[in-house]
């Protein structure tokens, strides 16, 4: 039997955006629900330390950060909703968000933070050093490796980036790449090949995330040469994963515009989607910054866009009237 739920506003998507975005809201009197979807809390819900996030002198821990953010949104007034959303109609009003635990829920206006997720390689080792010295976020993670040896693993413009940001770091960056020719940026290639810090190993794959220690940490990588064959071990302290990233966008592909990369676009200087009253914000639509305080940021603006928009549609409303 299907259930109905309606809302003036509807938050797509619980990690610092879709967070932030509640707590502005409901502290406008839009009484949002957010619904929460497969994971909650995001991405941060799987990262340990926190280093980087303003108002924190010490190191505070990801999950506790989404905890905390939660607490305040539901303090405020906002109501958590653990559902998934398996299909949306943009196409009339109110909107129509289809959950799968078989709930219609009916919004005047839409935040979607369904944010991103990094690539990975895929290997058992890889998902078993995470958080011990394999990362996708050189700016998250790469204060961490001071003074150390780090390597990054891709070749377009997110891998030459990575890397010469952890020249801030780190003395010695290897840079694996599975061609032998980059696709990044011909002026972040000159950078890289001007940087003394960095060295390029072509033509390779990483096929093992070494660990070691007590406790484990990662060690080293072994890479294979994709011309010869051979397999041999570089001594690392830490790996990024730098093979780009994938927006949580699917359920939104016939419903509103979207990049190239499949990133939700929106007007310039706002969360305005292509569709009025639907707004992103986070990593959904961010392919740059992709951190959690920039995702809280523009979870700001997306709840201020949102009640500015339904606050004019009274006003026109009662001007009807």
């Amino acid at each position: 039997m299907t259930t109905s739920i309606s809302t003036r506003l509807a938050v797509l998507g619980s990690g610092p955006a879709g967070y932030t975005a509640a707590i502005y809201a409901a502290r406008a009197g839009l009484s949002p629900i957010v619904i929460q979807g497969i994971q909650p809390g995001g991405q941060l819900t799987t990262t340990t330390d926190v280093e980087n996030y303003p108002g924190f002198r010490d190191v505070i821990q990801g999950p506790w950060l989404m905890e905390e953010m939660q607490a305040q949104a539901e303090h405020v007034g906002t109501k958590m909703v653990w559902d998934h959303i398996s299909s949306v109609d943009f196409s009339r009003r109110p909107f129509v968000l289809k959950g799968d635990g078989g709930t219609d829920y009916h919004a005047d206006a839409v935040v979607i933070a369904t944010g991103a997720q990094a690539k990975w390689l895929g290997l058992p080792s890889e998902e078993h050093m995470k958080g011990k010295g394999a990362s996708a976020c050189a700016t998250c993670d790469g204060f961490f490796y001071r003074g150390k040896k780090v390597a990054v693993i891709g070749g377009g413009n997110t891998a030459v980036e990575e890397a010469l940001y952890l020249t801030n770091h780190s003395h010695d960056v290897t840079l694996i790449h599975r061609r032998d020719t980059f696709r990044a940026e011909k002026i972040l290639q000159d950078r890289l090949f001007a940087n003394e810090k960095i060295k390029v190993v072509w033509d390779s794959e990483v096929v093992e995330f070494v660990g070691g220690g007590d406790p484990e940490a990662l060690v080293g990588l072994d890479i294979r040469n994709k011309r010869s064959g051979e397999v041999s071990r570089i001594d690392v302290d830490g790996a990024f994963v730098a093979i780009g990233h994938k927006p949580a966008t699917e359920l939104f592909a016939d419903s509103l515009e979207l990049d190239e990369d499949g990133y939700i676009k929106v007007e310039i200087g706002t969360t305005n989607t292509s569709v009025p009253g639907v707004f992103a914000c986070g990593d959904v639509m961010d392919k740059i910054y992709r951190q959690a305080v920039t995702a809280a940021g523009t979870g700001c603006m997306a709840a201020l866009d949102a009640e500015k928009f339904l606050a004019a549609e009274e006003y026109q409303a009662m001007a009807a009237e």
